[in-house]
């Protein structure tokens, strides 16, 4: 991994949901988009990359998060897989604790379940800024709006609507995006792999005039700038409506809105933007705060390589010829060969070999920097 890799450039995010809400079939989705793998893999089928363990095969749930890298646009997004079912509860918290944003998954037919509930409260334990993908809009009984309705009055959120879908249910087609006032079509021979960007069709034109126009009523709450575009009636650019909408995600002022089916492979593409876009880098999450292991006080550190040493152990597996951990850095490097404290235990231990995991697969590498998991 080399040193010139930018801290703005990563991402690094869960995808958290209820379970059944398509969560593994998203990041399956996100895998094969982002090139990191060259078929698609399905939880039905128990061939997916993130459900790992015989078990997760053979139920078709995920039990254990898993970690993968993949690139959109630039970004190294480091994509923390977690576990929907409420057995597992710990194993998310253990992971939310290291995300710096993440996607909620939730599904068009049910919206808000109870799971989503307990996993949104533990984000806004840790602050972490979210985006949300309304899924299996293709379902029978998908409602878009009703989901959106569940968000804002069980999670206490303002949901920010960038997108509406085009039909539902069997008529799904696509969705139109209100930021670009554009449609966007998936193509179904290379798996949504190809998208076309198109005029809005006539039917959904108003629709879609009044969404944007709610769209930017909400944001001109946030900038005085859309606000006054709004009322003067001048055309406000895709520049000024993304900043403004970053800037309320990050403060936790907003969640903004995606919507599409993971398995009929429409709509993923525009989430990935939005982690692009809208969900923070390790330094736009400010700096470390932390405890001295021995002495009674507080210490700050800022996320860069040059730091003095700050890493997380958030989730250990026994493996042979020794343990596996899994770390976040937060500041400083890490090198095969080197020692560092464990506060824990109040000694000292070598690194072994450092991975980049992907799944249950490793990439060896020969450290690792502030930012990366």
């Amino acid at each position: 991994m080399s040193m010139e890799r930018s801290l703005e450039k990563i991402r690094n995010i869960g995808i958290v949901a209820h379970i059944d809400a398509g969560k593994t079939t998203l990041t399956e989705r996100i895998l094969f988009y982002t090139g990191k793998q060259h078929r698609m893999g399905e939880v039905d089928e128990g061939t997916a990359t993130t459900d790992y363990l015989k078990e997760e095969k053979e139920r078709g749930i995920s039990i254990v998060s898993a970690a993968i890298t993949c690139s959109w646009r630039g970004c190294t997004i480091n994509i923390i897989d977690t576990p929907g079912h409420v057995d597992f509860t710990a194993e998310v918290e253990r992971s939310l604790r290291v995300m710096d944003g993440c996607i909620t998954v939730f599904c068009g037919v049910s919206g808000v379940e109870a799971q989503s509930e307990t996993v949104w409260r533990q984000a806004n334990r840790y602050k972490v800024p979210r985006l949300c993908f309304v899924n299996k809009m293709d379902r029978v009984g998908a409602d878009f709006e009703r989901s959106v309705k569940s968000i804002a009055s069980r999670l206490r959120t303002t949901p920010l609507i960038l997108q509406i879908p085009m039909g539902t249910g069997a008529s799904f087609e696509g969705v139109i995006d209100l930021v670009k006032m554009k449609s966007l079509y998936f193509d179904e021979e290379t798996l949504g792999k190809e998208y076309y960007i198109k005029p809005i069709p006539e039917s959904f034109l108003e629709e879609a005039e009044l969404a944007r126009e709610e769209m930017l009523e909400v944001l001109s709450g946030f900038s005085d700038k859309i606000m006054e575009g709004v009322v003067e009636g001048r055309e406000i650019s895709e520049e000024e409506i993304k900043s403004v909408i970053k800037e309320a995600t990050l403060g936790g002022h907003l969640t903004p809105v995606f919507c599409g089916s993971a398995l009929k492979n429409k709509g993923v593409q525009p989430v990935l933007d939005g982690v692009c876009d809208f969900l923070p880098s390790p330094l736009e999450r400010g700096d470390v705060v932390g405890h001295h292991p021995t002495k009674e006080k507080e210490l700050r550190f800022r996320p860069l390589p040059e730091e003095s040493l700050v890493a997380l152990a958030f989730k250990v597996v026994e493996d042979s010829p020794g343990e596996l951990v899994y770390l976040r850095m937060y500041a400083g490097t890490i090198r095969e060969g080197s020692l560092v404290f464990n506060s824990r235990t109040g000694k000292k231990e070598r690194i072994g070999h450092i991975f980049q995991m992907h799944a249950d697969r490793r990439i060896p590498v020969g450290e690792a920097h502030a930012g990366d998991v």
